[in-house]
């Protein structure tokens, strides 16, 4: 048998063991019965289309038809969006063009999935008449500015057609993300849906991760040979001779980012679940995942979340030094282990395994900010010229810090309007927890959406952003908006209440 249709086995098998395991908490969180089995069998029928199709063009015709039929008898499309985002990786291609046009562009599964499902969402919601008019958040128009920039400047240094499919690639990459997060979530309800939709992918996706890390066997990385294209990424890397799992993400770094942003997001439904001994596994299939990644800034990052999520509650002083203490304790005890040992030997500050990662970056802040300073406003065309000497072994430049590739692709202004769009939307979220009881779903939904955000800022410090990475991170910023529209209508709905009497 192929590898690609042994790998497919297990595949099958660990997600049908995730999704018994999830079934019933997320029927009493708020996902309907019909609804999930419709995502799980699209979830399935993604997987098998990938696996079965031998050549990429017909895995995206079938793959696509699928996800249109789909996405008709959907209400939540965003909550399907997030269902399936995991399903299969990203391998791309290009669309061949014609007429002196080389190709179109690259297309992927990320991008089929926001052309199938996200596309027809946002059409939808331009022309619904009964939406009232709103006011654009200003997380939007810092978003838009930044896009126009950025199209301004290779404008300036490339071709019209270049230009223009940048900007359409930015526009279902970013725009529908972002917008259709912001605007197709419309109450306590559907943003419930979504998040729970994104946490049980990520349990799939988790106990995935958890079997390669411990058998040492990819389950993806056959996908592209029986695909019959080369996606660059999916490959074995180890830290001290252990796999790194990669899951379908395509890097073990994206693998925790996804682990540690779900972690976030269970914060929230991890309250709603009554069986305590469900919600302890369900977080703990998260955990192992992130472990299984081996990545430290995802960890770091989870650690920043948990933290975040804890001041921003009540009891915030106790309950830090409980967690605190816990974790300490923890930490002693896996001291006394032969893998405790291992484990921490991998921890960021003080652990020993691959530091050199760790002084590549730290050299890698200061060549790039030698070479931002040439060109503060809006950085250089021509930036990779001046970053030689640090390419690695494998002939590649890693720019493994998002805000550094923007500041020198972009400048300091560039920088400035991303930081803003994010400084925005949790600025709002703040301003629309105050008015909240520190008891309430509500006030409980923002403390985990601050502290996913938080992490998400802190974790891309220490990544480029590839593969899932920037999809997540821009629908995790509208799905705030939608938190801050949500609240502000209960708050205005309270109001004329009271004056009404």
């Amino acid at each position: 048998m192929p590898e690609h249709l042994k790998t497919l086995v297990v595949i099958l098998a660990l997600a049908s063991m995730a999704i018994g395991f999830a079934r019933q908490p997320v029927y009493a969180i708020g996902i309907q019965a019909t609804d999930f089995r419709r995502r799980y069998g699209m979830w399935l029928a993604m997987t098998l289309i990938a696996f079965l199709a031998h050549n990429f063009w017909v895995y995206m015709i079938a793959a696509g038809g699928a996800l249109l039929l789909s996405g008709i008898n959907e209400k939540n499309k965003l909550a399907l969006y997030y269902f399936l985002l995991f399903a299969v990786p990203s391998i791309s291609s290009e669309i061949s063009g014609f007429g002196g046009i080389r190709y179109f562009f690259e297309i992927d599964y990320l991008r089929l999935l926001s052309l199938t499902i996200l596309l027809p969402a946002a059409l939808s919601l331009q022309t619904e008449e009964k939406r009232p008019a709103e006011r654009m958040p200003a997380a939007f128009k810092f978003l838009l500015a930044y896009l126009v920039l950025n199209l301004l400047l290779q404008l300036n240094v490339d071709t019209f057609t270049n230009t223009l499919r940048r900007a359409f690639l930015f526009f279902i990459d970013i725009v529908l993300p972002f917008y259709v997060a912001s605007r197709a979530l419309n109450n306590l309800k559907d943003i419930r849906d979504a998040l729970a939709s994104l946490s049980v992918a990520a349990m799939i996706l988790g106990a995935i991760a958890v079997f390669e890390f411990a058998r040492h066997w990819l389950l993806y990385t056959p996908l592209e040979t029986a695909l019959g294209v080369s996606w660059g990424y999916g490959n074995y890397l180890e830290r001290d001779e252990t796999l790194r799992a990669l899951g379908s993400t395509g890097q073990p770094i994206a693998l925790g980012f996804v682990m540690a942003i779900a972690i976030g997001i269970y914060l929230y439904l991890y309250r709603l679940i009554t069986q305590p001994f469900i919600r302890v596994i369900g977080l703990t299939v998260l955990v192992a995942g992130l472990i299984a990644s081996l990545s430290r800034g995802p960890w770091i990052g989870a650690a920043i979340i948990l933290l975040v999520f804890v001041t921003t509650g009540p009891r915030a002083v106790p309950r830090l030094l409980l967690s605190s203490l816990v974790a300490g304790v923890v930490l002693m005890i896996l001291l006394q282990t032969p893998m405790g040992e291992k484990i921490v030997s991998y921890l960021p500050f003080v652990g020993d395994v691959e530091m050199e990662t760790i002084t590549y970056r730290q050299r890698l802040i200061e060549v790039s900010l030698a070479i931002i300073m040439e060109n503060p406003l809006f950085g250089s065309y021509d930036f990779m010229l001046f970053l030689e000497e640090m390419r690695q072994g494998q002939g590649i430049i890693d720019i493994v810090n998002s805000y550094l590739s923007i500041a020198l692709s972009s400048g300091l202004v560039g920088l400035t309007l991303f930081l803003s769009i994010f400084g925005s939307v949790i600025l709002g979220i703040m301003k629309a927890m105050r008015g909240l009881a520190s008891s309430s779903e509500l006030h409980l939904l923002g403390r985990s959406l601050l502290a996913t955000i938080a992490g998400m800022l802190v974790i891309i410090f220490t990544v480029s952003s590839i593969t899932v990475i920037p999809v997540i991170y821009w629908s995790i910023a509208g799905i705030g908006l939608a938190y801050i529209r949500h609240v502000r209508s209960l708050h205005e709905t309270k109001t004329t209440r009271v004056l009404q009497r």
